[in-house]
């Protein structure tokens, strides 16, 4: 059940997300361009149950999921406000046009069922906090919060962890990741994860 104090709690960090997160204006995004740029990362991302070495986890699913969202893991891999050495590498160089311009690519393709807007409503009692933010089927409706519906299980536990110990940065994922129980992280992991939506980016 969610109390008054915790609602007030997510309002505030809500509005505190959105002011670090403004995007800054950029040109029109060029989906072409951000195809070019984003071809290395099919690499690790277009690749079928690809593994993180350590800690190991599959990479994370980027077809159909926010553009808004994925810029914001970029600039986040970029400025170090995330931890990973091969995304730093990979973000360390990129301009904000050329974010814009990748995440949309990746935006773009893939994600039938996040773009028809998934198949299932979510059930299980401990993922409606979850709701607020990443929508009633796993799908966000805002841009700014990812799509978790059909990602990798053990690439969100892995998420959910570094918001606990603070490895990964985000005023309101750290304090709800707080809040919960190792149990509770993994039932949560598995049960967005067996949800209809992100797919595995393949390269043409």
């Amino acid at each position: 059940m969610i109390t008054n104090t915790k609602l007030a709690a997510l309002a505030a960090a809500l509005l505190l997300a959105a002011s670090l997160f403004a995007r800054p204006a950029v040109a029109d995004v060029d989906v072409e361009a951000g195809k070019q740029i984003g071809y290395s990362c099919l690499g690790c991302h277009g690749i079928d149950g690809y593994r993180n070495a350590y800690p190991s986890y599959r990479v994370p699913k980027l077809g159909g999921q926010k553009s808004t969202y994925l810029e914001i893991a970029l600039k986040g891999y970029r400025d170090s406000t995330r931890s990973h050495r091969t995304m730093t590498a990979q973000a360390s160089s990129l301009t904000d046009q050329d974010i814009a311009n990748v995440a949309a690519y990746f935006a773009s393709i893939g994600g039938d069922t996040v773009a028809a807007g998934g198949s299932r409503d979510v059930s299980f009692d401990k993922a409606q906090t979850c709701v607020a933010c990443h929508g009633p089927n796993g799908i966000s409706a805002n841009p700014m919060w990812p799509t978790l519906a059909g990602q990798h299980e053990d690439y969100l536990l892995q998420a959910l962890n570094a918001y606990r110990d603070g490895s990964r940065k985000d005023p309101v994922m750290s304090a709800q990741a707080a809040l919960l129980a190792e149990e509770d992280l993994a039932l949560l992991a598995e049960y967005f994860a067996g949800l209809d939506g992100l797919e595995t980016t393949k390269p043409e």
